[in-house]
């Protein structure tokens, strides 16, 4: 075959285009979904979307584990997260050698999500609740999986999940609302990089809606993700999205009509039914058939598609990632980059002089955590695994407890029994024992000692005893307990909301609560006081606390809170009553609070991956100076956050740039175990750049390593500002006695915020506070700056529509969109809401406004100067009752309003969409 296609000197959009002018159109349909039709005449094969590749290749087997992405993030080391990258895509090319069906290259990785709430249940999945600093890793780690030849790709990496995505409770329903400002300043930055690199080159939308519109049919696919990059950018669905929009969504009644308008907005690639093309291609037909589409618009997906597949070598003759085999899969290189990464990736959040530790003879590993690893939904198989215990128990002498309580369960009928091959469970007369998991939340696990296993349900709602622990999409093993008379309790089913009951011998779910078997629960061993008694006979004792990635929190299921489980902190306290020397260590994909801080030390880490116990040894024992620095903010409780929902970081005073509370560990903490000084700040701005510098010194007896951070806030603005924004950092290792100059270099551009008076970035002539330190609040330096820029005038309303989203504040509002496919609105949410655009020009007179509004039941826009409340009135619109969609001009005349006010938009009746308003000047 000599097709120009195939020729790797061609230009690539001659090769493309050349292959497309041969393609028909029935055989461009069959490379919209997820699984490519081959084209056996012209030696196209199979090709499929989506290899899981979080931190590490997932759900292909064993395969090097490395620590969860929040943890990766946590090392603020791009270069270490950009050989992390590296040796996932060996791998992942090293299983598409293998089996190419199986293990496609375009992987589905990174997350690039802003982390602004910790109680999102795939949190774990981001990097960081800075956007900044979640784009400066999301393009070390996709560089790394994309290879390092300029021209073929070794994978294809896509981010993910675009927009407005922090929520899993109700996630395909529930609609994002992103004014203009948190849209441009918040959730956009965190995307751009990795694209305008072209580290990534693909984009999976998310399940959510934005402003009312699915995410899958976003305009702002096309007219800003595409426009970032250098190159086509492939854009995938999310795991049957597709279905959403006339499903769950309901936002189009006719699945062809929805499909078409995907391909226009932008989506390349349809998820849906797994590997079953048929019903989707389908549906695509027919809206060719309706000229709901057209080959034109066909042309456009299949030319994202087809880049994808050239500029991953697959119609070259050879490419640079050949030889890579089996061989790399958990290789001994590999491994050691684990280690490091894990050891990295440690966050020191206390000490009092504990650590390192010195003179150690025994430890006692305490916890149900401290024996064991543990895999998340999107981590590959641990081909093995270096627990705490494993890895301290190399150092020196090591006692094991794991610190649950064992307890024996019975109803009316006898006690509950366990069959020891894993059948179901039954009554008898001597109990059986099982050991009792607090993953927090009210969730539980129930291990039968006889077996070593979990209790589960079985496809016939049967509870048996077979499974090694929680585990699978549908977690089957999580229960929990519902108070009931005289001390009793039932158990809850948390997978399906049922209840246990007693059948015969048997237990089984009944979906009617007061058919519910009621237990009683005997403690045979306490684990805290175990925990206690042989914490007291050590030197040190380490509890090693946290989460389980599959309950309370993950993909599908939210935290109501951030509490770490309340039997893991009863062990604490019992352990650190009985030995003043106890360590904390905490394991988890979030943020945790909880209500013992006299503690010696504490540090933290994600779920590490395989070498974490090794890597935890290093630190605890002085090898290795704690790195890590939280790249989240640890607030004291759940109740310091707003709504779960409310992604308006702005007016919400949220994440540490805006939060105004004192955190429990606040963005960027980490402590090393030497001390380091801070002098010498100089700033400057020159030709467009502002430039600083500071000295840094080792003030300790021990080699140790800072993250040192530069952050900026502007002293006056004409809108509300950032309290503290992250502009850079510098990861310095540093001897005793040493000193070292570090300085940072921006664009004056980069202090710009979103100007919603006249849709574009500014930069305000305005004084700034440049502070140097080792946190987002541990400032050692600070000096001001002034940086010339523009003065944003009034609102000159009486130039043009102003879009109603457009505006400075807004009371009991909703952000919906004024047409399917593009435009933004408002609605009022509650009687009397409003919307506020300040410094309005109104000039010499404004005599009419004219508004395009309509109301699910009718009702009146009243416009107020300067008061929501008791402004004077300049002008009242009804609106009448009209269809959602069907927005009309409504126009009235305006009482004497002229030069510059606050203009209050009031919607007085719920429900009422406004799109624009347009002033007309007094003749």
């Amino acid at each position: 075959m000599n097709e120009p296609f195939r020729d790797p000197e061609l230009p690539l959009a001659r090769r493309i285009a050349d292959l497309q002018a041969r393609l028909t159109l029935e055989e461009k349909v069959g490379l919209l979904h997820q699984y490519h039709a081959p084209v056996e005449r012209l030696g196209l094969g199979r090709f499929r979307t989506g290899t899981e590749a979080l931190h590490g290749l997932a759900w292909m087997g064993p395969a090097t584990v490395f620590p969860q992405a929040v943890g990766l993030a946590s090392t603020w080391d791009p270069e270490l997260v950009r050989r992390v990258g590296e040796a996932t895509s060996d791998e992942v090319v090293a299983f598409h050698h293998k089996d190419p069906d199986a293990a496609g290259l375009n992987v589905w990785a990174p997350v690039v999500n802003p982390l602004r709430d910790p109680r999102w249940g795939r949190n774990e999945e981001g990097y960081s609740e800075d956007p900044w600093l979640t784009g400066v890793m999301a393009t070390a780690y996709a560089s790394g999986l994309r290879g390092s030849d300029p021209t073929v790709l070794k994978t294809a990496p896509t981010l993910k999940h675009f927009l407005g995505y922090n929520n899993e409770t109700d996630r395909c329903v529930t609609s994002s609302n992103l004014p203009p400002r948190v849209l441009h300043e918040y959730e956009l930055p965190a995307y751009r990089p990795a694209l305008e690199q072209g580290a990534a080159v693909a984009v999976m939308p998310s399940y959510n809606l934005v402003n009312g519109r699915p995410a899958h049919l976003s305009p702002l696919i096309n007219e800003v993700l595409r426009d970032w990059a250098p190159d086509d950018v492939l854009v995938v669905s999310d795991a049957y999205a597709p279905g959403n929009l006339t499903g769950l969504q309901a936002y189009h009644d006719d699945v062809p009509e929805a499909y078409a308008h995907a391909i226009k907005a932008g989506l390349d690639s349809f998820t849906q039914d797994d590997d079953r093309t048929e019903a989707t291609l389908g549906h695509i037909r027919r809206a060719l058939e309706r000229d709901l589409l057209t080959e034109s618009d066909l042309d456009v997906a299949v030319r994202h598609a087809l880049s994808i597949r050239f500029r991953l070598g697959e119609f070259d003759p050879a490419t640079p990632y050949d030889d890579i085999t089996e061989a790399v899969v958990n290789c001994p290189e590999h491994q050691a980059l684990a280690r490091e990464a894990a050891r990295r990736s440690i966050v020191l959040l206390r000490n009092d002089g504990l650590l390192p530790l010195t003179s150690v003879r025994t430890i006692a590993v305490i916890g149900q955590l401290g024996d064991t690893l543990m895999e998340d939904w999107y981590s590959g198989t641990l081909p093995y695994a270096v627990t705490a215990r494993a890895g301290l128990s190399e150092r020196c002498e090591t006692l094991f407890c794991e610190a649950v309580d064992r307890i024996t369960l019975s109803a009316e009928g006898g006690s509950v029994i366990v069959d020891l091959d894993g059948g179901p469970l039954g009554i008898g007369t001597e109990p059986d024992t099982f050991d009792l998991f607090d993953w927090g939340g009210g969730s539980y696990a129930l291990r039968a000692t006889a077996t070593g296993r979990y209790l589960s349900v079985d496809d016939g709602g049967v509870l048996v005893n077979d499974q090694p622990g929680p585990s699978g999409w549908e977690v089957r093993q999580t229960f929990r307990m519902e108070d009931r008379p005289r001390g009793a309790l039932a158990l809850r089913h948390i997978s399906t909301g049922r209840y246990v009951a007693l059948e015969g011998e048997a237990f089984r779910l009944v979906d009617d609560a007061d058919a519910a078997v009621w237990l009683t629960m005997e403690r045979i061993v306490n684990g805290a006081e175990a925990a206690a008694a042989l914490a007291a006979t050590v030197d040190v004792a380490v509890v090693v606390v946290g989460d389980h990635p599959l309950v309370n929190g993950r993909e599908t299921e939210d935290r109501l809170d951030l509490a770490l489980p309340a039997a893991q902190q009863a062990v604490v306290r019992a352990v650190r009553a009985a030995n003043p020397r106890t360590v904390m260590v905490i394991s988890s994909g979030y943020p945790v609070t909880w209500a013992d801080e006299d503690l010696p030390a504490v540090l933290w880490s994600s779920h590490g991956g395989q070498e974490y116990g090794h890597a935890l040894a290093e630190v605890l024992f002085g090898d290795a100076d704690p790195e890590g620095r939280l790249t989240q903010t640890w607030y004291r409780s759940a109740r310091e956050l707003p709504d779960l929902l409310d992604y308006d970081i702005i007016a919400a005073d949220a994440t540490y740039q805006y939060f105004r509370g004192t955190p429990l560990y606040p963005f960027g903490h980490g402590l090393s175990y030497t001390t380091f000084d801070y002098g010498d700040l100089t700033v400057s701005v020159l030709d467009g750049r502002v430039t600083a510098s500071a000295t840094v010194t080792n003030t300790g007896s021990r080699a140790g390593v800072e993250v040192v951070q530069i952050y900026t806030h502007q002293q006056r603005s004409r809108v509300k500002q950032a309290l503290r924004r992250l502009r850079g950092f510098v990861k310095v290792r540093l001897a005793p006695g040493e000193s070292t100059r570090v300085g940072w270099s921006f664009d004056v551009g980069d202090l710009a915020f979103w100007d919603v008076t006249r849709n574009r970035f500014v930069v305000e002539d305005a004084p700034h506070k440049i502070m140097i330190g080792s946190s987002a609040r541990d400032f050692r330096l600070s000096a001001r700056f002034h940086v010339e820029g523009e003065t944003i005038p009034p609102r000159a309303v009486l130039d043009g529509p102003i879009p109603a989203v457009d505006h400075d504040e807004y009371d009991s509002v909703a952000f919906v969109d004024a047409a399917r496919v593009s435009g933004d609105a408002v609605r009022s949410t509650a009687e009397g809401a409003w919307i506020l655009f300040r410094s309005v020009d109104l000039g010499a007179g404004a005599a009419s406004c004219a508004v395009r509004a309509a109301g699910t039941e009718g009702g009146v826009i009243t416009l107020r100067l300067d008061d929501p409340l008791h402004g004077p009135v300049i002008g009242d619109i009804p609106v009448p009752r009209a269809g959602r969609y069907d927005l009309a001009e409504l126009r009235t005349g305006l009482a004497d309003a002229r030069g510059v006010h606050d203009l209050y938009v009031v919607l007085e009746n719920t429900g009422i969409t406004l799109a624009t308003l347009t002033f007309g000047k007094a003749v």
